[in-house]
């Protein structure tokens, strides 16, 4: 592998590592709704396990409301009974037509809880960055090794690693650091 082809490697899972966090933080209930709470939500329908995101509309028209809106109003009982079924701990309100979940305010020891877990998803993050670099600087000695680098490309490259290293750390402080000051905001 070469100086290239190693950076573009190492740039490219550090991505992934970022936005699997930032994935995994959409999913996470803050003070506001959020279609991403039941987005990836499956509903047995039509007898196969279905993406809700697939089968319905969904929006919040108010801060603390999620709206869904079957596309085939016929399936409205499955997706409430994948509701009560997840974790998520809310209860849907049914007009036959549109679903209704009301978010409670999250309590202030729910809120430490969620931001405790937030903190581990970030620390997650920046292992699996840092893992990526050990994994890119390992490449870059292999390569001096070899001689297929000299020393001064050897030390270029693992300096472009650090600097990626780096960039991407900041990213996942930033998602986390924003996402806790949504889960501290009343």
């Amino acid at each position: 592998m070469d100086a290239d082809e190693n950076l573009m490697d190492a740039e490219e899972r550090m991505d992934q590592a970022v936005q699997h966090l930032a994935s995994e933080l959409s999913g996470l209930r803050s003070g506001r709704a959020s279609p991403a709470l039941v987005d990836k939500l499956h509903v047995t329908a039509y007898g196969t396990a279905t993406p809700l995101s697939q089968l319905a509309q969904i929006g919040c028209p108010e801060p603390r409301q999620i709206m869904i809106k079957p596309y085939d109003p016929s399936i409205i009982k499955d997706i409430e009974r994948a509701i009560l079924a997840s974790d998520l701990g809310l209860n849907p309100n049914s007009d036959g037509k549109v679903l209704r979940l009301n978010l409670p305010p999250l309590s202030e020891e729910r809120r430490k809880q969620l931001a405790k877990v937030v903190k581990d998803n970030g620390e997650k993050a920046h292992i699996s960055v840092r893992n990526v670099r050990r994994d890119a600087n390992k490449h870059a000695d292999t390569a001096l090794k070899d001689k297929a680098l000299t020393e001064d490309d050897c030390e270029r490259l693992k300096k472009s690693i650090q600097e990626l290293t780096k960039s991407h750390e900041t990213k996942i402080t930033e998602l986390v650091d924003r996402k806790i000051k949504d889960l501290m905001e009343v």
